[in-house]
């Protein structure tokens, strides 16, 4: 397996140089040269497999075949969801008659990050340990990023990780996940501003080629194919549980840095039958226009109680544009480049057709993601936390065929999100035990302006 670049000018490169670089050198993002395939045969014979199982089988072409042998993979991905507290790892529970929540926040951190980031540590372990090195891992977080990738790489020999976070916009939980861990290999930034402007000092960083050889710098957030590849497997767990490959399934995702509806989209095009995939966002809602009217102009980012969605500029859109494009480098970099110049893009009428042939999207206002959460808890018996709201009340507005069954992510524990939660259901979702007194263990943080130069110092020094 081979992996180019979205904006064409890097140099292809295998799985492991995939997984160490993150971000091409080009400012592009890295993705499969072809698609692997698997048939409706492949897909039935995954009934009855535990997720590891089903796991090895949809991400062993992306892997395999390179210096990772099968059976290293094999026991990589048996450690890495050895954690989580659910043995379906990601079970599915039924919220209405042909409705289903899918629960992705078993894992150590209560969020459907750790599906992705618990595997990608031991990678990260195995390749780095073989080849005797160390990177720098550098990350922005808009909440729950943040804590689930330094869960995977503390106390680990071969990283160092500097995680941003905007300063007084993550829940208070989410907060604490990442700052509670006193490990000598994290350290934990809150930055003045908001996501945009953490997640653009990273890319910065990235694209200062002499710093980023400097500091050996690597990365954890969805910029990382194999954080992509690993969402994909969730995909068809789900819907062969509910009867695929012989009936189609449709899924509604809470969007915000469309890393995991896009691995939806790359379940899809490996031959998993889905019907619908509805983007649902909050009132950050560039994703919803962009996908309605072809107009991607970055706006302000607004506050909201699910701010793990509270995002303009959502990265993983540049792999779809790739796909829109036909894979044309030059078009992405275009369109990248009045981005980066304006502050705003416009997809060609051919591009949208086909954006708009496989993605529904629903913009879901603060108003109707509370009211979700009080529906969903006095008629269900079900507490869900607001980001998992978005994406419920955009499948009521969004679903095309009654029939088919429906699946909606739930991307986060209730406890991440307890204030919120509290007020609209009367009762205060509990953190599970090993979380229980997280709120009384110390935290350790620095604060930093939105300033690149004062992080490459900061960086530099506490190397």
């Amino acid at each position: 397996m081979k992996y180019v670049s979205s904006r064409g000018q890097a140099p292809e490169l295998g799985f492991e140089d995939v997984l160490l670089t993150g971000l091409a050198r080009d400012g592009g993002l890295y993705l499969p040269a072809t698609m692997p395939q698997l048939s409706h045969d492949d897909i039935r014979s995954f009934r009855g497999m535990s997720y590891q199982d089903v796991a090895f089988r949809v991400m062993r072409p992306f892997v395999c075949g390179g210096s990772i042998s099968e059976d290293d993979f094999a026991e990589i991905i048996s450690k890495a969801y050895s954690t989580f507290r659910h043995k379906a790892v990601v079970p599915l529970a039924q919220l209405d008659h042909n409705e289903w929540i899918l629960e992705l926040f078993h894992g150590p951190t209560l969020a459907f990050k750790d599906v992705a980031l618990q595997l990608l540590g031991h990678l990260f372990d195995h390749v780095l340990t073989k080849q005797g090195r160390k990177v720098t891992i550098v990350g922005a977080t808009s909440g729950d990023t943040g804590s689930a990738a330094i869960e995977c790489i503390r106390d680990r020999a071969c990283a160092e990780i500097f995680m941003l976070h905007p300063k007084g916009r993550v829940s208070d939980v989410q907060r604490k996940q990442m700052t509670t861990v006193l490990s000598p290999n994290v350290y934990n930034l809150a930055v003045d501003g908001n996501f945009d402007d953490c997640q653009a000092m990273v890319k910065a960083l990235f694209n200062d080629l002499p710093f980023r050889d400097e500091i050996t710098l690597s990365a954890v957030n969805s910029i990382n194919w194999a954080r992509v590849m690993a969402q994909t497997v969730y995909y068809f767990t789900s819907a062969v549980a509910l009867g695929a490959p012989d009936r189609e399934i449709s899924y509604s995702v809470p969007t915000g840095n469309f890393g995991d509806i896009y691995a939806g989209y790359v379940a899809q095009q490996m031959g998993l039958p889905i019907k619908q995939l509805i983007v649902a966002t909050n009132r950050n809602d560039i994703l919803t226009r962009a996908l309605t009217t072809g107009d991607y102009t970055v706006g302000t980012v607004s506050p909201t109680i699910s701010p793990s969605m509270d995002i303009q500029v959502s990265s993983n859109f540049e792999r779809l544009l790739y796909n829109l494009y036909d894979g044309n480098g030059d078009d992405v970099r275009r369109l990248m480049d009045d981005l980066s110049q304006s502050g705003s893009f416009t997809m060609g009428p051919a591009a949208l057709r086909k954006a708009q042939n496989i993605f529904d999207s629903q913009q879901v206002s603060e108003k109707e993601t509370k009211a979700t959460i009080k529906a969903v808890f006095n008629q269900s018996a079900m507490t869900i936390d607001p980001h998992t709201a978005v994406g419920v009340k955009a499948a009521s507005m969004k679903n095309a065929d009654q029939a088919t069954p429906m699946v909606m992510l739930s991307t986060a524990h209730p406890a991440k999100f307890p204030e919120s939660v509290e007020k609209l259901t009367g009762e205060h979702p509990q953190l599970p035990a090993h979380m229980a007194d997280l709120f009384e263990r110390p935290e350790k943080y620095d604060h930093l302006d939105h300033d690149l130069d004062a992080l490459k110092s900061y960086i530099r020094k506490n190397l």
